[in-house]
C-alpha cells in the first residue's frame, strides 16, 4: 500500500501567492540586460521568430501559446526577448506563469521582463492597461507532455483564454512553438501519481513528471536541468477578433475547436521541416 502524506506537512511546502504588481515590469534593466541575454539565448537555441508583424503595435491582445520545455521552458524566455526588441522595451508586455515558477531564483528576472502569478486579476489588470498578456493554456499538463507529442497542441479543453478574450474584447494571437520538447526526454506527466499524493489540491499540480535530462539521466519531478541545445522555432499567426469571426454570441466549443486546429495544422507544418531533432 502506497502511504499518501497528510494534508498538514504539504501546506509547508506550498508556494505562496506572489499578488501581481505591473510595476515589477523593469524597462530600464530590460534595456540594459535584453542585447546580452538575446546573444546568450541565440547561441544556445538559434531561435527562428516568425510573424512578429502579427502583434498589434499598440492596444491589449492576448498571445495564447502551446507550451514545450518542462521547468525551462525556452518560448518563454525566446519571446519575451523577442517581442521587447521587436517593439522596444516600452511596449508593455506581461505574462503570466505557475506559481512555482514565481517562487524560483528565476523570478526576479522574470518579473523583471513582466511576468505575473496566472491569476484572474493578474490578466484583467495587465489587458486593462493595453499591454499584450501572453498566456499558455495548457499549463503544466502540456509543457510536461511526453516528447513523443512534441507535434500535438495540447490545451486539455481549456477555455480560460476564450472567456478572457470576450470579457475584455480583444483579439487573440495564437502563437506555435517547436522544439521544447528536446531539450530533455520527457517519457510521462505523471498525471496520476500527482493525484494519488494530492498535489492537484495542494500545490495546483496536475502532473509529476517523469523525465530523463542533463546532466543526471532520469530526474526526479521539477528538477533542475541542463536543456539540450534544440533549436526552437516559434510563429505568431494573424490576430483574430472572436466576435467579428464568430459573432455576437459565440460558442466557446467551437472557438476552441478552431483556434487549437489553427495551431495544431502550423505545429504539424513546423514538426515536417525539421529534420534532425534537436538540430532541427
Amino acid at each position: 500500500m502506497v502511504a499518501i502524506p497528510s494534508p498538514g506537512p504539504l501546506k509547508a511546502l506550498v508556494p505562496r501567492f506572489r499578488r501581481g504588481n505591473l510595476d515589477d515590469r523593469d524597462p530600464d534593466a530590460m534595456r540594459e540586460t535584453l542585447p546580452g541575454l538575446w546573444l546568450l539565448v541565440s547561441l544556445w537555441f538559434r531561435p527562428d521568430v516568425r510573424g512578429l508583424h502579427h502583434l498589434p503595435a499598440e492596444g491589449a491582445a492576448l498571445i495564447v501559446g502551446n507550451h514545450t520545455g518542462g521547468l525551462q521552458s525556452p518560448e518563454v524566455f525566446i519571446s519575451q526577448l523577442a517581442i521587447s526588441s521587436y517593439f522596444g522595451v516600452e511596449r508593455p508586455f506581461y505574462q503570466l506563469a505557475h506559481r512555482m515558477v514565481l517562487n524560483s531564483p528565476l523570478s526576479r528576472q522574470l518579473r523583471r521582463f513582466g511576468t505575473v502569478e496566472a491569476d484572474p486579476g493578474n490578466a484583467e489588470m495587465a489587458l486593462r492597461s493595453g499591454a499584450l498578456l501572453q498566456v499558455f493554456p495548457g499549463g503544466d499538463y502540456e509543457v510536461f507532455r511526453p516528447t513523443r507529442e512534441s507535434a500535438t497542441v495540447g490545451f486539455n479543453r481549456r477555455k480560460g483564454f476564450i472567456r478572457l478574450a470576450l470579457e475584455h474584447d480583444v483579439p487573440i494571437v495564437p502563437q506555435v512553438t517547436i522544439g521544447g520538447q528536446e531539450t530533455a526526454l520527457f517519457l510521462s506527466r505523471g498525471e496520476g501519481l500527482a493525484k494519488l499524493l494530492g498535489l492537484d489540491k495542494t500545490m495546483r499540480l496536475k502532473v509529476l513528471p517523469i523525465m530523463v535530462g542533463v546532466p543526471f539521466g532520469l530526474l526526479p519531478p521539477f528538477f533542475p536541468f541542463i536543456p539540450l541545445p534544440s533549436k526552437i522555432v516559434i510563429q505568431y499567426l494573424p490576430p483574430i477578433d472572436l466576435r467579428a469571426t464568430y459573432g455576437d454570441d459565440p460558442d466557446l466549443d467551437e472557438i476552441y475547436d478552431d483556434i487549437v486546429g489553427r495551431m495544431q495544422d502550423v505545429l504539424t507544418h513546423l514538426q515536417r521541416e525539421r529534420r534532425i531533432p534537436v538540430i532541427g
